[in-house]
């Protein structure tokens, strides 16, 4: 029996870094042009820029929260789908490396899933993404007999909720515990659409935007927020909130965490499949949700100061410098 298996994205990525990449921040104008935040990322139409030597990595929620089990001596296996191709070929092998049991599916006529991600000398980015492969996983790609874990950690991407709930019920039957870090795609469906799954969570974690899409309340309310996501979620409901921090709700208590200060931000391409995986690997090491929120901000502020979604994830011998070993944490009941 594995400790945790996760279920969902894998992905080929490239990170091109460039100074000549400027963020634009004019919500009049930028609005009226359909980009909703204000902000956009701009290089010169017809230009030729030059940028930094390529780092070409590994992401997708899967494999990055797979990365982050492993690493803290957790026994892990990973079910994704890529395709028979060399970028496919490349993300099983990196797998094995970080001695990570793969349940992989091979698609023959679609390819794996790829990112180019744009960064900023300030550490901002923009992703391109292909979908590819690892949003085709079916009904007859996944091992079912297989599947037998402590835990299960989803990151659905675009798969079909009604496998994900599939999948759930079927882990559930089992005795697994169950997290999730519902993908946009998700949020976006609502709270009532996905009710029938976050009903059988044991854990369920979103950033700030996402919680306030959810639950339909604006973020100042986040006691209404949380008191939605109690009705919701019969396990554990974790926020973020960037560099301000995070915040969990077991239905009785609020546990509020700050941040560890980075050295140097220089992506923050991963930050949250870090923060979500760190927070579970916490809970299965010490069942205490204030040691799994230490590991949780830990792990996310080791990711944003390296390329990539994985190069910064901590080993369980990281974790233990001093450097990790105090975070301020407050306790309020709800």
């Amino acid at each position: 029996m594995f400790d945790i298996i996760t279920i969902g994205t894998a992905t080929r990525d490239v990170f091109l870094r460039s100074p000549k990449f400027k963020v634009l921040r004019d919500p009049e104008h930028l609005k009226k042009l359909g980009f909703v935040t204000g902000e956009a990322e701009c290089f010169a139409l017809g230009s030729k820029l030059s940028v930094e030597a390529p780092v070409f990595a590994f992401g997708g929620g899967a494999v990055n929260a797979a990365v982050t089990f492993a690493r803290q001596g957790l026994t892990t296996g990973a079910l994704v789908k890529v395709g028979e191709d060399e970028s496919g070929d490349a993300l099983l092998a990196h797998l094995k490396r970080e001695k990570i049991t793969s349940f992989a599916a091979r698609d023959k006529k679609t390819a794996s899933a790829y990112s180019v991600v744009l960064l900023t000398a300030g550490g901002e980015r923009t992703i391109l993404s292909y979908g590819g492969a690892s949003e085709d996983l079916a009904r007859r790609d996944i091992p079912w007999n297989k599947l037998s874990a402590r835990w299960a950690y989803l990151t659905p991407g675009a798969l079909p909720m009604a496998l994900m709930r599939e999948l759930v019920v079927s882990l559930k039957k089992r005795g697994t515990s169950v997290a999730m870090n519902p993908s946009g795609a998700y949020v976006k469906m609502g709270a009532e659409k996905m009710k029938p799954l976050l009903s059988l969570l044991d854990v369920v974690i979103v950033n700030r935007e996402e919680a306030t899409l959810l639950t339909g309340f604006d973020f100042s309310k986040e006691r209404k927020i949380f008191k939605r996501f109690d009705d919701l979620v019969p396990g554990l409901a974790v926020v973020t909130d960037g560099p301000r921090g995070a915040k969990v709700s077991d239905g009785r208590y609020l546990y509020i965490a700050e941040t560890f200060k980075e050295k140097k931000l220089v992506d923050r391409t991963g930050a949250g499949d870090a923060f979500g995986a760190g927070f579970v690997a916490g809970l299965i090491q010490k069942r205490d949700v204030h040691y799994a929120l230490r590991l949780a901000s830990a792990n996310a502020t080791a990711v944003v100061e390296q390329v990539g979604a994985q190069e910064g994830i901590l080993t369980a011998k990281n974790f233990t410098t001093n450097r990790f070993k105090y975070l301020s944490l407050d306790v309020e009941p709800l």
